[in-house]
């Protein structure tokens, strides 16, 4: 539209204004919305036998309609002398008492604390740009003069994040209080070609200062005020309100496959996060059902990190299954208690509607589906924060399968489970192996299905040692058989590890690899902490950990000289997120650092490593690089993850996948049953000759 402003300076502009209503002619200009979406709050804060002064009223119908409603005392003032004049002439006959004239918001002529209430509308907006807002300074503090005690600034405003930023620590400053709407309709199901919500800001002022700021933010006219500790807090939910509008905006215009955004819907009692919503659309040309329109998917507790749930390539699979022009998949927050399925599709209907797609009947009914129609279930029994990777929570969660584990999940790190392990209930696991005496074969095995810890009898729940979680970590275990373990003449396995985690891998090669002599080396102390403390790590004279940087430590043994390992195994996380390569940091993979790797290995040595790299490029680089040092590299990808574990030797004879190895993998495999006398009841589950069939050359 030609008569918007070129510029955010233009707002305040007289010259601007002069030419805009010459140009409109006696149509009103409602941008900011009309009486009908204000009225509302604007009857909330101001009375109809208040004196109110009106700031920068341009030609809008808003004072008109407040005085044909019983506001009798509206003084009207606007900087342009030719809509001042056109709404006197136009109001004359019809409002005698509703007056207009031609003043500087920042030099009035009145007295002080004359009037009860000032209305603005959009008029902060455009003079805040001017004199890097000093400007509008000028014109809170005259409106502050004269506001009597109890007076209301009443501002309708975008909230852009300046000019709402400059008004409200004005009136901080000054001891007001303040409290803002937004006031998005989310009943509306109108296309809009403007998107952003309209606030209304409202300062009160009070005789004295307040001793402490009141800053209070509130979703519609009516919503429950909530209180904010800082200015910060304020600005970071008025660009959440903001983003989303866009986003509905743009999801009513039209569906988009290539691009899943999301959104975080949170408590507002608290203001914490309490569901995550992502939107997966259809792609075009996919033959889905005409009445499919829309559903909702529920995520179990606990199960949000999974790839069909917690990745784009796992929920695209989730919407190609579902088979609905929009999906909208609903992850719940840790520390958030919700009632059952019922209460939760009652909490999100009012809002997920709004997010429906383009051209849905408005009578439609919309699905919500879930897992076997449960909630899941998340018990946080531990959190706190490393220095090296923030917050973490340690929390007992019910997987697919009906069993609980137990995860440690860094937060800051799109909640990365870094480590897992299965809990097991030791009374009932030994009454379980009374019974199969029999059964002496070693498989991959799940027990029956658990109930939660509370209503488990027999004790508390444990961890589960012979079970890795992990399946890069069972590919390293069937790795071993690259050396012959189990044969009575390699007795011994000198391990070096770099990257603790929950400790699984480690505690399950001392408990069940017959002669295995395990070091690791783990930077964060809060990581061996937690691992000692929730994960059954129990280190020993054969199990050791050194705290440091893994790259310092094999440099130093390297420098040293004397000592040499026969498995060397990388699986250490990179904080770096944005280098394309979680796993391992860059530096562990460069040339020179693998060269020392292979100098610390003993002639039959293997190095394993655990690579998660999304970089197709990258990746061909990391492998040529392990190549030009090992000269035999053989590799295995996890179903459904991005890592690839390569398992790398300086042996030239035998390439692939020799019937040798799998004798050897048998051998191990019986070797690793024999060797389970720690404990009773645990008994390690992997099926090592399965393991080493997927094996490939890299």
């Amino acid at each position: 539209m030609s008569l918007l402003p070129r510029t955010a300076e233009e707002f305040s502009s007289a010259e601007y204004w002069e030419r805009f209503f010459k140009k409109r002619g006696e149509k009103a200009f409602e941008w900011y919305g009309d009486y009908n979406k204000l009225c509302g709050v604007l009857h909330k804060y101001i009375k109809p036998r208040d004196k109110v002064l009106v700031v920068g009223c341009g030609n809008s119908e808003l004072s008109e309609q407040l005085y044909d409603v019983g506001y009798r005392h509206l003084t009207n003032i606007d900087i342009s002398e030719t809509v001042v004049n056109h709404m006197n002439q136009k109001n004359a006959k019809q409002r005698p008492d509703l007056t207009f004239q031609t003043v500087d918001a920042t030099q009035t002529p009145y007295e002080d604390g004359s009037y009860q209430a000032a209305l603005d509308k959009g008029t902060l907006d455009a003079m805040a740009s001017q004199e890097e807002g000093a400007l509008a300074g000028r014109m809170l503090a005259e409106v502050g003069r004269v506001l009597g005690i109890g007076g209301r600034y009443v501002c309708v405003t975008l909230a852009q994040e300046s000019v709402i930023k400059l008004a409200v620590e004005h009136f901080i400053q000054v001891g007001w209080a303040v409290r803002l709407h937004c006031l998005a309709d989310p009943e509306s199901q109108e296309v809009s070609s403007f998107a952003l919500p309209v606030f209304v800001l409202v300062c009160t002022k009070f005789r004295q200062p307040m001793p402490m700021p009141i800053l209070e933010m509130c979703q519609g006219e009516d919503g429950a005020p909530v209180r904010l500790p800082v200015v910060a807090d304020l600005l970071s939910v008025v660009r959440e309100r903001q983003a989303y509008a866009m986003l509905r905006q743009r999801l009513r215009t039209g569906t988009d496959a290539t691009s899943t955004p999301s959104l975080t819907l949170c408590h507002a009692p608290t203001g914490r996060p309490r569901y995550t919503l992502t939107i997966q659309d259809c792609p075009p040309g996919a033959k889905v059902p005409r009445a499919n329109h829309f559903a909702i998917f529920i995520v179990p507790q606990g199960r949000e990190t999974d790839w069909l749930y917690g990745l784009a390539e796992g929920r695209g699979q989730l919407a190609a299954s579902a088979n609905f022009r929009r999906l909208v998949v609903v992850a719940m927050h840790r520390e958030q208690e919700y009632t059952d399925m019922q209460a939760v599709q009652s909490e999100l209907s009012p809002m997920v509607m709004e997010l429906a797609p383009p051209g849905m009947p408005a009578n439609q009914k919309v699905p919500f589906l879930s897992v076997g129609g449960e909630l899941g279930w998340r018990e946080v029994v531990s959190h706190g924060t490393s220095d090296l990777s923030g917050q973490y929570s340690v929390e007992d969660v019910r997987g697919e399968d009906g069993q609980l584990y137990r995860r440690l999940v860094f937060l800051g790190n799109d909640g990365l489970v870094q480590s897992e392990s299965r809990l097991t209930n030791p009374a009932a696991a030994a009454s379980s192996q009374k019974n199969k005496k029999s059964r002496r074969k070693a498989k991959l095995s799940a027990p029956p299905p658990m109930t939660t810890p509370s209503q488990t009898p027999g004790g508390a729940l444990e961890v589960d040692k012979g079970y890795l979680c992990c399946a890069h970590h069972r590919v390293m275990v069937a790795g071993l058989a690259m050396l012959g373990v189990g044969n009575d003449h390699n007795k011994d396995v000198s391990v070096l590890l770099v990257g603790l985690g929950g400790g699984g891998l480690p505690q399950f090669l001392r408990d069940f690899v017959p002669g295995a002599r395990v070091e690791v080396v783990e930077q964060d102390p809060a990581v061996l902490e937690v691992a000692q403390g929730w994960f059954g790590f129990t280190p020993d004279d054969r199990l050791t950990v050194t705290l440091g940087d893994g790259l310092e430590r094999i440099n130093n043994i390297e420098r040293e000289g004397g000592h040499q390992y026969d498995v060397i195994m990388f699986d250490v996380d990179s904080k770096d997120p944005s280098l394309g390569m979680s796993c391992p940091p860059p530096a562990f993979v460069e040339t020179a650092f693998l060269e020392r790797v292979g100098k610390l290995l003993t002639p039959r040595g293997v190095f394993m490593l655990n690579l998660v790299c999304r970089d197709s490029a990258l990746k061909k680089s990391v492998l040529g690089r392990v190549r030009g040092v090992f000269p035999r590299v053989l590799s295995r990808g996890i179903e459904g993850e991005v890592n690839e574990v390569l398992l790398c030797s300086r042996g030239t004879g035998e390439t692939g996948v020799q019937p040798s190895l799998l004798k050897a993998g048998k051998t191990l495999q019986g070797a690793l049953g024999m060797n389970s006398s720690r404990t009773a009841i645990c008994i390690p589950q992997i099926d090592i000759t399965e393991l080493l069939e997927d094996l490939k050359v890299a």
